[in-house]
């Protein structure tokens, strides 16, 4: 009898094992495309053994644990990637955001076309008319249409660093909004951080589906900011978030369950905490998002600026030589010339100078068309070198170069990635034909544990209800 019992007890712990083994795989088989999801592995053991007068027996089998089937440093290293690939991300999608701002045809191949709308085409179009209207200094048609060239000119300059500014204010909007949400992904870990110590007091590892979560605000934190991670001194199985300052030296974000230093943006860069540590940013969306913002682009706007002062003060100085007050052709800010550059008040048809003496004479007019040639040069006092065409095509070419390395470093990133992702995936990833193999090896132990205890039940009848009659 007492072998019957035995026996028994440990045909029903076997059924539970086999239940708790059929419960993960069919967990594994939901989350099968879950990004954010490690494969689970039952961890079977024996119960022990106990001593009967007919010998050692034993205690039957158990599922002593539900463990994940994670590689930290695969983890890391897909964080340190993924990092990477928003930074470049972000500053390749604000250069996209800036061609079309500009105006020009940008290729990966580093050359220029400028469309009869562009910049170009258009401060072209200008010395053209300058041109014809030295040719016919008298001629309305031409004073009307030189006019016109010349606020098609200023609108254009003044229209394209207005653009230009605006894809820089979207960019600290975009970098304002990612913030929020890194101050909420650090609750997040910090409450996950708390939910999980809660739960592994007594069993380190066992809050897989917490560790999931975590792992996925983690990723998304080192996205956005570059965030990296590393085990809390204290306490196993929980995690402290940090950044890096100037020096290298790490700035805590979060120690396990307390958010210790929020980041804050000042609009120039990032700050952690009340004392407002300056963040180094070195990867991450934000980080993308500065380096276009407050590098390629504004180094366009500050070209842009050089190239309409240029413009403003060469034209003027051939037009109004004797620099006879409020004789000037345009008129500008120095230092902010794009988006101030427009046509003097008062400048009409009627006005408007082709010399300084006869009105048949075109030496003034001649003079400003004659710049569209003119090599200009820094050493002697000019704001560019080379022609206005030769400088902005400059200024367009390495633009062009920013946006092809750009490009051509993302298309790399997006390969290594991909690499790492898929060596974390056959690590931790749920496999279909495997599960489907333990699902149905579950299912056959199962029911040979219930064939079991129903042969028992048939013994323990014959035993107590028959043997006695």
């Amino acid at each position: 009898m007492a072998g019957l019992f035995g026996s028994l007890n440990q045909s029903v712990q076997s059924l539970h094992a086999q239940s708790i083994g059929i419960e993960v795989a069919g967990r594994n088989l939901a989350n099968v495309n879950n990004p954010d999801y490690a494969r689970q592995r039952v961890v079977f053991g024996d119960r022990g053994t106990v001593i009967t007068p007919q010998g050692a027996q034993s205690l039957g089998i158990e599922a002593k644990s539900v463990q994940q089937i994670r590689d930290s440093l695969i983890d890391q290293q897909v964080s340190r990637e993924t990092a990477s690939l928003a930074s470049l991300t972000a500053e390749n999608d604000i250069y996209s955001k800036t061609q079309a701002a500009l105006g020009e045809s940008i290729d990966r191949t580093q050359t220029t076309t400028s469309p009869a709308a562009g910049m170009s085409g258009v401060v072209s179009d200008f010395f053209n008319a300058f041109q014809a209207f030295a040719a016919s200094p008298t001629d309305v048609g031409q004073r009307q249409n030189l006019i016109q060239q010349a606020e098609i000119l200023t609108e254009r300059f003044n229209s394209t660093d207005a653009r230009l500014a605006q894809v820089q204010a979207d960019a600290g909007t975009n970098i304002a909004a990612d913030v929020a949400t890194v101050n909420d992904l650090l609750a997040t870990v910090a409450s996950l951080n708390s939910q999980i110590g809660g739960l592994e007091i007594n069993a380190v590892g066992t809050a897989v589906d917490l560790r999931d979560q975590r792992q996925a605000a983690i990723e998304k934190l080192a996205g956005l900011i570059g965030a990296e991670t590393a085990p809390n001194a204290t306490q196993v199985g929980q995690v402290d978030v940090f950044v890096r300052d100037g020096s290298g030296n790490a700035i805590t974000l979060v120690s396990l369950a307390s958010v210790n230093n929020p980041v804050n943006y000042i609009g120039t860069g990032l700050t952690a905490g009340t004392s407002g540590t300056p963040i180094a940013l070195t990867s991450g969306k934000v980080n993308g998002l500065f380096t276009a913002r407050d590098g390629a682009v504004q180094d366009l706007r500050d070209n842009l600026n050089t190239f309409a002062g240029q413009i403003g003060l060469a034209v003027n100085t051939a037009y109004n030589p004797l620099s006879t007050p409020g004789a000037d052709f345009f008129t500008f800010t120095t230092g902010s010339a794009a988006s101030t550059l427009t046509v003097a008040s008062g400048l009409t048809p009627v006005t408007l100078k082709s010399s300084n003496g006869a009105a048949g004479d075109n030496t003034l007019a001649a003079a400003v068309a004659a710049l569209a040639s003119h090599s200009f040069s820094v050493s002697a006092g000019d704001a560019i070198d080379g022609t206005f065409s030769q400088f902005f095509s400059g200024v367009v070419s390495d633009f062009g170069r920013t946006v092809a390395g750009t490009e051509n470093r993302l298309e790399d990133q997006s390969n290594i990635t991909k690499l790492v992702n898929q060596q974390r995936q056959s690590l931790s990833g749920v496999s279909m034909d495997e599960e489907m193999a333990d699902l149905l090896k579950y299912q056959r132990a199962f029911e040979a544990s219930s064939k079991v205890i129903s042969i028992i039940d048939g013994l323990l009848d014959v035993v107590i209800n028959r043997l006695g009659r």
